[in-house]
């Protein structure tokens, strides 16, 4: 007894040990992988700031508030959530037509919608969006923060108009201009040749180290480099994010201004969001919850909205290196913005010497590795119609914005998908022995291949019994049951009989539930075999 009692308890003991020692090293695992992430946000959450155009404080404070509210709530453990492009791509003109107060009243709005989308289950649908819109999508993504970063090539310039003044942006001087071009080079060459000597240090954190150190060797020898500083206009002080209710007047002018952008900023956060879910599902052999991940998404924004933030999602990148460091638990996703607060806290005046060349390079590197090279080599590899998708989506992108550019992408899927589906129908004919024609139909009959059914029949030559078997085919919607009813108008009209045979039990009920506007009398009593006659 007592052996036995020793054994089992020994036995325990081990299965607890070894339980202990793999909680030890997944610990370890995700504490080092959301320090990794953490540097990694520092130079991409200040590039985010000027695409935007806002304080890069701002944006480190917003990366701070998604990244730890998004992890308590996530649907998708491991998965980094920050201040990211698509979000300060939507909110850029609405900063620069309205001001600070209005983005965090929109933030809070979106975050709203997001919950709300969430709540009512509707994060699923945005797992049907095809793959040639997310490709469109990131293309025309890459491009908009492209075009974006040119700005920072421009200087005021005190212009007199009539006898005023007024400041307007013109390029740099020559001069400057190249010097600024050589150093986001040199910026670009270092994120890309770093990893090919280590991955222990984000790359882009390296080049934004190199390139201060040079920025402010160069200031003591007398040639200043534009820096963070100089775009913000003030030194930026760090510290805790504090509550702020914005400071605009609640009313329907008010709601006319934010409400568009909110409901762009909440499809485009949440397309990100379940684009980063699906990678991380394939890449740990999980499945996410996406509507969890709506409602996450959504309080995270909510409540960054009170606290003066920019609005962020899911990032695809620093998902990505989450993982691939050991991320695989929501420590990680907080160990991420605990550790980027830190830094916020104890750390804010070195960004204000980070110079512009070297966050423009970081943004191009960030461009570089958005957009999807291999979708220019597709060619006659992949549908016509898929990659017709796929420029029309960026192009939207560009010249509309990312919400409209992916409903339209899934509209026109859609579209093609039902336009290629309709023209797969066809149907086999034979004559029984009393001379009736049966019509057996294979393929689907909904909205994209009416025209195609209707042409199958030859209704004036055809003798006075026909018989259309549904065996091998599919009753979709109303516009099949009015395609139907047609032939066997025309069928009545000539005093012949139609009988249909053999129909689902999905396209029984469709039958059934519109018994009041088609001509249809149920009859089961046809050799056994279920039957619709048209009378």
């Amino acid at each position: 007894m007592i052996k036995h009692f020793v054994k089992k308890n020994n036995g325990r003991l081990t299965h607890l040990a070894k339980q202990f020692g793999k909680n030890k090293v997944m610990i370890k695992n995700d504490i080092l992988a959301g320090l990794t992430v953490a540097l990694a946000l520092i130079p991409e959450s200040v590039a985010f700031a000027f695409v935007a155009g806002v304080s890069p404080i701002l944006s480190l404070q917003t990366a701070v508030m998604i990244g730890f509210v998004a992890a308590i709530f996530t649907g998708r453990p491991g998965m980094i959530s920050s201040s990211t492009a698509a979000i300060s791509v939507v909110f850029a003109s609405l900063i620069a037509q309205h001001g600070l107060e209005y983005l965090f009243a929109t933030v809070v709005l979106m975050g709203l919608i997001q919950i709300t989308i969430g709540l009512l289950k509707l994060g699923k649908f945005a797992r049907i969006i095809p793959y040639s819109v997310m490709l469109g999508f990131l293309n025309g993504l890459s491009i908009v923060m492209f075009l974006a970063q040119w700005a920072q090539f421009k200087v005021d310039q005190v212009v007199v108009v009539n006898g005023a003044e007024t400041i307007e942006k013109v390029w740099m001087p020559p001069t400057d201009m190249a010097i600024m071009l050589f150093f986001v080079a040199v910026t670009m060459a270092i994120i890309h040749f770093v990893p090919k000597f280590t991955k222990a240090v984000p790359s882009s954190l390296v080049a934004i180290i190199v390139m201060t150190i040079v920025a402010v060797l160069l200031g003591r020898s007398g040639y200043h480099l534009r820096n963070v500083q100089d775009f913000a206009g003030m030194r930026l002080q760090g510290g805790l994010p504090q509550f702020y209710i914005p400071q605009v007047a609640i009313g329907i002018e008010t709601l006319k201004i934010i409400f568009p952008y909110a409901v762009i900023g909440a499809l485009v956060g949440l397309t990100e969001a379940v684009l980063t879910l699906r990678v991380i599902d394939e890449m740990t052999d999980t499945r996410g919850r996406t509507n969890k991940e709506c409602v996450a998404q959504g309080i995270a924004n909510t409540i960054n909205g009170f606290f003066g933030g920019m609005g962020g999602d899911a990032m695809i990148g620093q998902s990505i290196i989450n993982v691939k460091s050991g991320g695989r638990t929501r420590l990680s996703s907080i160990v991420a913005p605990v550790a980027l607060l830190i830094f916020i806290m104890f750390g804010s005046s070195l960004v204000n010497v980070i110079p512009l060349a070297a966050l423009v390079g970081v943004m191009f590197m960030v461009v570089v590795g958005t957009f999807e090279w291999q979708s220019l080599k597709y060619g006659n590899k992949i549908p016509k119609q898929d990659f017709t998708v796929i420029a029309v989506v960026t192009v939207v992108t560009i010249f509309a914005d990312l919400a409209t550019a992916v409903i339209i992408g899934v509209v026109l899927s859609a579209l093609v998908f039902a336009w290629e589906k309709g023209k797969v129908i066809y149907v086999n004919v034979e004559i029984d022995d009393n001379g009736a024609k049966t019509y057996k139909i294979n393929g689907s009959i909904f909205f994209g291949s009416v025209l195609s059914f209707k042409e199958l029949f030859d209704v004036r030559n055809d003798p006075e019994d026909v018989i259309i078997d549904f065996k091998y085919a599919k009753v979709m919607d109303h516009s099949a049951i009015e395609a139907i009813n047609a032939i066997a108008e025309k069928y009545k009209s000539l005093e012949k009989k139609l009988t249909l045979i053999r129909l689902s039990e999905d396209c029984k009920k469709l039958f059934k539930n519109a018994e009041t506007i088609v001509c249809v009398n149920i009859d089961d009593t046809h050799s056994g075999v279920s039957k619709y006659q048209y009378v």
